[in-house]
């Protein structure tokens, strides 16, 4: 464990320092996105107003829905003092009372700006748009404001000092050191200038938090040492003191309601000054601050404060408050709507999304490859892809013998287990005939040596992935093992010990393989002699400092797949308020290398290096993008490689792709590489690119020369230039990869036959509309005719089921789901989340965020009837921050990759950078036809501004609670969709575990029938750390946040606002009907929270179309119920059949009753107990 040095520093801060750089600058909005609409009504509430009194006690300024006011101490009509699109929060006076200084984003990215109430100007006081800022305050002399300041990802801020009159500002810095997981805000000064109070806690934030999470600290600024002055249990948070200097409020919890607490500093005595009050923000991340700025009033006798959504007078002495009235007529500025209208592909044939394991035959003639989990052939470069074997397994990643007449690649079968197999063309009959060469094991990553003689693997065993619940993500235990390749014993190598992909050059002694930890790598066939030969590193995301994963089911694991080795997700670590007398805090959960990597974050290893068949290159894949190094000899030690910016590499590197790229491979000769993305693949030709570059740089030099000496154009001409020599012609654009598109035709599951299900109660989700004793005609996948009995044509030959006495409703969409990790690479036969979702009535998913793109291919074998499961939608793997967008026409690129490559229809916008880059992310949406989500990231602001800038939804729990009219308005008006998750609900402990302590789920037998054991008896078993992120165990019930959400949502509804249902995955099926529960629980409808989990969630995703009711020309999507839903909204799992397309299935069993009959074989994970000779009581 690594530890925190303490280091004694004086914060005495030279103003010369201050004004090094340059002045504050007048207001310039630069955000791209221009507001289309505008919502207009007039507020008297607010939810988390920020205020500020006026030095000469007359005005009130406050913040609501982005935009700043001034209102009269005593109450009346608000008015505006900024608007448009830009986002502005937290205005402070300053001592003079002439100024405001704010938070903004209007420069592209937050920075602190000082407004003049004379009108005369508005100046950005802070530079870049890559940090967050946040609770500025005025020294009282006027000369400085201090705020917090953290990187553009958030994390745990630091206070900093700012001219008003210029400078890149300064950190305080305090004796002794605290750690750098310190998260410090709330800055407060009273009347003594040279003490600053402030809040501080360990991280940004905590799930499942335990308290305390917050304490109040001081820190003189003439010698820089801090002391604690807080230990309360419920936090102490959001200092404020008295002008007069007798007085400090600070906010606090008792049990589960906030308060304010009144201190009389010179005797320390307390009391409580206001309770209960706004809710605070102490399990969220607080972007606002843990509780909205309030102020004394110049006489040091009231605190003007929010509370309850309005503005209150709470004098000090103890007598009543008075509330302050305001009327603020709102212009809600907003991006235009991106919302799109999609179709169900219903064709009987379709195109696989996605080619995978691309691999090149030695002479570049043919390319194999795995679609749909087979392997395919075709002729380079645009043959027809043709199937090796006629196996039913699933097949993956194919290799080429050294001489190309031989392919190898491996399989897997739940049951079974994999196998390595080997198949041989034969020219004369143009058939392959194939041979298993190893079985009985988890196989992958198959490569011939040079000589053709062997074949290198990596080798587990089967039980490893037949075991794994979920996130799956490779063997532990596994080996680098050979075969030889006309025989069947198997020798191993050594264990692979983090290191993986095994491959060769021309040198047949020597093996390669890469890990993020060791980098590329080499050893003998005995495993010894390992030598490193290079690491490569990728670019910093812009403001890097903070976490880059916030979903709270994001395994750490899988967050590295999605954004590449070696940066982390956020620290999930009890907070422990830092103690400043020893300067100690606790550790993270996942260790103190994360707690530096937040505050001093590393750039991300690459995910993959190949070394080129000769050995001079290699080939380096960071995130989405491709590179080549040249590898450089420098004795004993690696070289490590940047490729943050090619041109000022230490060696020669190119950048091969745009838009992204994955399965990347080199041809035999070294000279090219390939790589696909969904189904397209490119080949770059790295000497073609060489000449082209080349040509255009002798062209520049030309050019050049005949703009200092015109009179030499003749002389510079030449016949085979790709362009004459002029000032006029655009520059002739560089080389082009090659980009192909590969056509396998894969054939659709579509059932056939007419049923007729009569008798029941229908919950059509057509408007209000209940049909009783329905018909409902079904006609091969989709519905025909819905109506009261009799009242329908019945065609001829039609099945008729008597439903009477059961409800049927169409079946739920999930717009949040994760099945938590399906396996990449190696993929399963049947996955079990995708039955156990199936089974408890969900019949349309929504992924968003899947980590790696495998469930393309997963989804593609869903709707070929491969798998049993339901509708796969997904946005692929999120967009985040790492990309690093850096302008408009790169967020094309970026969104290109998702509409024209995954064809997802949609991605998620995952806090891909700041305001500006974000806002062209959603450009880039608008023109490509996508309708993205965006993660909500435990942040209310950035909630805010997502649907102001026009983005169709929002996940996860806006977590300030409760809210009032303003945010309702802003609902209505964004018609941004939001899935609250309050299984995992943000800013509270998450309503999964209420369930898990009041239920009776190791009793549940359907619950044990389709959950994997392993999973289940991983959540129900025991509670706790576990793999939660936090502390995971028992709360009281009126300790859930979910409550109040689920009135806030009830209001959001009644509004005009939409919700939709999304289980987040925590447990596979069960776990849509607790988010369902828990959105109705605070007082929707039945037939509302239902409509949420229907035909709200088809709008969400665009296709209601075709799902989210029972109307005639919609998919059969339906559930059959034993008892009303609308009579008690629990009644939901009492679902008898699920029809999905057509196909009816037993709700119990999966068992298909129509139009087949036909039974699901028992699965290899099913719940078993141990049999064995011997052991207690086996001996008679």
């Amino acid at each position: 464990m690594r530890r925190l040095l303490p280091v004694v520093a004086c914060i005495v801060v030279p103003i010369a320092l201050m004004a090094q750089g340059p002045a504050a600058t007048p207001a310039a909005t630069t955000l791209p996105l221009k507001a289309e609409r505008t919502h207009r009504f007039t507020a008297s509430e607010g939810t988390w107003i920020s205020l500020d009194v006026s030095p000469d006690g007359q005005t009130i300024v406050f913040d609501l829905l982005g935009d700043l006011y001034t209102l009269p101490i005593t109450g009346g009509k608000a008015t505006r003092l900024t608007s448009g699109m830009a986002y502005d929060v937290q205005p402070r006076f300053s001592p003079d009372g002439k100024r405001i200084v704010f938070v903004s984003d209007k420069s592209g990215g937050d920075n602190l700006w000082i407004l003049s109430l004379d009108g005369k100007d508005t100046l950005q006081l802070t530079k870049g748009n890559t940090n967050l800022y946040l609770s500025p305050e005025w020294t009282p002399d006027g000369k400085y404001v201090v705020a917090s300041r953290s990187g553009g990802l958030g994390g745990a801020a630091k206070l900093w000092m700012y001219h008003v009159e210029g400078g890149s500002g300064v950190a305080l810095t305090a004796t002794p050191a605290p750690p750098p997981t310190l998260k410090m805000v709330g800055a407060a000064y009273g009347k003594d200038p040279r003490t600053l109070w402030f809040a501080a806690r360990t991280g940004d934030w905590q799930y499942n938090a335990l308290g305390p999470q917050y304490q109040l600290y001081s820190w003189d600024r003439e010698t820089g040492r801090t002391a604690q002055m807080s230990t309360r249990f419920g936090s102490a948070f959001r200092p404020a003191l008295s002008p007069d200097g007798k007085y400090l409020v600070y906010g606090t919890r008792f049990e589960t309601k906030t308060g304010l607490r009144l201190r009389t500093l010179d005797t320390n005595d307390e009391q409580w000054l206001a309770f209960p009050v706004q809710r605070d923000e102490t399990e969220s991340r607080a972007p606002l601050d843990a509780y909205p700025g309030y102020s004394f009033t110049p006489d040091s006798r009231a605190v003007i404060v929010s509370y309850g959504g309005g503005i209150w007078r709470v004098p000090v002495d103890g007598t009543a408050p008075t509330k302050i009235p305001f009327e603020a007529d709102v212009e809600l500025q907003m991006g235009p709507e991106v919302k799109f209208a999609y179709r169900v592909d219903t064709a009987r044939t379709f195109t696989a999304r996605q080619v995978r394991d691309l691999a090149p035959s030695p002479d570049g003639s043919k390319l194999a490859f795995s679609s749909a989990g087979k392997i395919y052939v075709m002729e380079a470069p645009n043959g027809t892809p043709r199937r090796v074997s006629s196996a039913t397994v699933g097949e993956f990643l194919p290799a080429w013998s050294p001489d190309g007449k031989s392919l190898a690649w491996v399989t897997w079968d739940d049951a079974r287990g994999g196998t390595l197999v080997k198949a041989t063309f034969d020219a004369k009959r143009g058939t392959w005939s194939t041979e298993t060469l190893a079985s009985n094991a988890h196989f992958s990553d198959p490569a011939w040596s040079p000589a053709g003689d062997r074949i290198v693997f990596t080798r587990a065993a089967a039980r490893e992935m037949q075991e794994a619940g979920g996130s799956f993500f490779g063997p532990a235990a596994s080996e680098f093992a050979w075969v030889a390749a006309n025989g069947r014993t198997v020798t191993t190598i050594a264990p692979t010990a983090g290191l993986g992909n095994a491959h060769f050059t021309r040198d047949a002694e020597r093996i390669y393989a890469y890990s993020s930890r060791e980098g590329l790598v080499s050893f003998r066939w005995d495993g010894t002699d390992v030598k490193t030969h290079l690491r490569v590193t990728g670019p910093m995301p812009p403001g890097a400092g903070g976490a880059l994963t916030l979903d709270a089911g994001n395994d750490a694991q899988a967050a590295r797949i999605a954004f590449g080795r070696g940066m982390r997700p956020a620290s999930t670590a009890p907070a422990k308020p830092y103690d400043a007398t020893t300067g100690t805090g606790i550790a993270s959960h996942w260790g103190d290398d994360d707690h530096e990597l937040e505050n001093n974050p590393t750039p991300p290893s690459a995910g993959l290096i190949l070394i080129a068949p000769t050995g001079d290159q290699a080939l380096a894949v960071v995130g989405m993008d491709l590179y080549v190094v040249t590898i450089p000899q420098t004795g004993a030690t690696a070289p490590t490689v940047s490729v943050a910016v090619p041109a000022n590499a230490v060696v020669p590197v190119r950048k091969l792709n745009e838009v992204g790229g994955e399965f990347p491979a080199w041809s035999g000769d070294g000279r090219k590489v390939m790589w696909g993305l969904g189904n397209a693949v490119w080949t770059y030709d790295l000497d073609r690119a060489k000449a082209v570059d080349d040509s255009l740089k002798a062209d520049a030099r030309r050019i050049a020369l005949l703009r200092a000496d015109p009179s030499k154009k003749d002389s510079l001409t030449r016949a085979d230039s790709i362009a004459k020599a002029d000032t006029t012609k655009k520059p002739t654009p560089g080389y082009k990869p090659a980009e192909q598109r590969i056509a396998v035709t894969l054939q659709r599951d579509k059932p056939q036959g007419t049923i007729v299900l009569r008798g029941a109660k229908a919950i059509t989700m057509k408007g209000q509309e209940i049909i009783e004793d329905a018909d409902i005609v079904v006609r091969d996948e989709r519905i025909v005719a819905i109506g009261k009995r009799a009242t329908v044509a019945i065609p001829d030959g039609a099945r008729t089921m008597d439903m009477s006495g059961k409800v049927i409703m169409p079946g739920m969409v999930d717009t949040h789901y994760h099945p938590q990790w399906l396996t990449p690479g190696v993929h399963n036969s049947q996955t079990w989340q995708y039955l156990a979702t199936l089974a408890y009535g969900t019949t349309t998913t929504r992924d968003p965020q899947t980590a790696t793109t495998d469930f393309l291919t997963y989804g593609d074998r869903v709707a070929m009837g491969e798998m049993i499961g339901p509708r796969i939608y997904t946005t692929g793997p999120g967009v985040f921050s790492g990309e690093n967008i850096r302008d408009q026409e790169h967020a094309r690129q970026v969104m290109k990759r998702y509409a024209t490559y995954y064809d997802t229809k949609t991605l998620k916008m995952y806090m891909s950078g700041n305001r500006q880059q974000r806002q062209w992310l959603i450009i880039a949406a608008k023109e490509l036809g996508i309708m993205p989500t965006t993660e909500g990231g435990l942040d209310q602001k950035l909630n805010m501004t997502h649907g102001i800038d026009g983005y169709p939804g929002i996940e996860h729990t806006l977590p300030i609670t409760p809210k009032f009219a303003d945010l309702f308005e802003w609902y209505k008006a964004t018609g941004t969709y939001n899935s609250p998750t309050l299984v995992v609900e943000y800013g509270g402990p998450f309503g999964e575990g209420w369930f898990y302590q009041s239920e009776d789920l190791v009793n549940d037998a359907k619950l044990r029938h389709f959950t994997h054991p392993i999973d289940l008896a991983g959540k129900i078993r025991r509670r706790g750390t576990g793999n939660a992120p936090g502390p995971a165990g028992f709360a009281l019930r009126e300790e859930y946040a979910m409550w109040q959400h689920g009135e806030d949502i009830a209001k959001t509804v009644a509004a005009g606002g939409r919700i939709g249902v999304g289980s987040h995955g925590q447990l596979q099926g069960l776990g849509m009907h607790w988010e369902l529960w828990l959105i109705q629980s605070g007082g929707l409808s039945a037939h509302e929270a239902l409509r949420s989990a229907t035909i709200v969630g088809a709008e969400a995703i665009g296709l209601v179309k075709d799902i989210g009711s029972l109307e005639p020309g919609k998919l059969a999507d339906l559930l059959v119920l034993e008892e009303d839903p609308l009579m008690n909204i629990r009644n939901s799992n009492t679902i008898a059949m699920v029809m999905l397309g057509g196909r009816l299935y037993d709700a119990n069993t999966l068992d298909e009753q129509f139009p087949r009959q036909r039974l699901l074989p028992k699965q290899p994970w099913a719940y078993a107990v141990p049999k064995a000779g011997a052991g207690i009581g086996s001996q008679k």
